[in-house]
């Protein structure tokens, strides 16, 4: 008997942890989006209305449009990319210590806090002829200097967030492609087999779980993230850089709507219990589930 409570025992700090700061604030985000609550702090149960006003706001759309958009172009930075920079420090480049001196320089963005990061891209994007990216513009192309973040913030936030996104992806895959035995490349080499040939054949289908992972894994974060859009652009110009979670984030701290902004978050949970389900079976979860059972 206690062989078997053991477990339960030795997880119950980290159970209690998950629940006071994860569940329960789940449960309280829940039962405020079903009220008018504002700055009075009031719980008055309206029922749907919140929802309601939710498809009936002007900004619905293009709320939907941006953050499709936002979660689809930056994941597919944050996974492709990610892969190359994995296949670059781990495969291509042989000596152990320059691919980890490759990899450590990518994970800097990962462990500069967040405002310093920021802070470089907007030196980066800044729209005097003193911004990087005008200077190079008025050395190679002669060209005026140009207001990036009013004119493409929607790029801008993609690219900020992938860099800074690929980073996690990129430990996970160089991970996964160290574990290969390197007798498959050696024997592919003998065979004649060419450096494509090797990563379709070997290392995509022996990594298949990782990239799984990791697209899961980044899709339910750049849902729920607005941190580098808040610091960035903060949704502007007007909306065009404007996303659900950000939205939410809006409402209730900014607008002091916290019953609306409940509303949005509680929409966003359940998009992502679904895009979620949607991804796990697209990529055949259930599939690598019955192949691990049988090997």
């Amino acid at each position: 008997m206690k062989k078997r409570l053991l477990p339960y025992i030795m997880l119950s700090p980290f159970l209690a942890l998950v629940l006071l700061f994860f569940v329960v604030p789940v449960i309280i985000t829940t039962l405020m989006a079903f009220t008018d609550m504002d700055y009075a702090m009031e719980w008055n149960f309206i029922g749907f209305h919140n929802f309601e006003k939710m498809v009936t706001d002007p900004n619905f759309f293009q709320l939907v449009t941006n953050t499709i958009f936002y979660v689809g172009g930056t994941l597919l930075i944050n996974v492709l990319f990610a892969l190359l920079l994995a296949l670059l420090s781990s495969y291509f480049i042989q000596h152990e210590k320059s691919g980890m001196f490759f990899r450590a320089l990518w994970m800097l963005p990962r462990i500069t806090p967040p405002v310093v990061y920021i802070l470089l891209w907007l030196w980066l994007f800044d729209a005097s002829e003193y911004g990087l990216l005008n200077t190079l513009n008025a050395l190679l192309f002669s060209k005026e200097p140009m207001a990036w973040l009013l004119e493409h913030p929607m790029t801008a936030i993609i690219i900020v967030n992938g860099f800074v996104g690929a980073s996690f992806g990129m430990v996970i895959f160089s991970s996964a492609i160290q574990s290969i035995p390197r007798e498959l490349f050696k024997a592919a080499k003998v065979d004649g087999a060419s450096e494509w040939s090797v990563i379709k054949d070997i290392i995509l289908p022996s990594i298949k779980w990782p990239v799984m992972f990791v697209s899961v894994w980044e899709l339910l974060s750049l849902l729920t993230s607005y941190e580098y859009i808040l610091l960035l652009t903060d949704g502007g110009p007007m909306f065009d850089s404007e996303v659900w979670a950000l939205y939410a984030f809006h409402k209730a701290f900014k607008n002091l709507e916290f019953g609306y902004g409940s509303a949005f978050s509680l929409i966003l949970v359940v998009v992502a219990i679904i895009v979620t389900g949607m991804m796990l079976k697209l990529l055949g979860f259930n599939r690598m589930i019955q192949s691990s059972r049988i090997d």
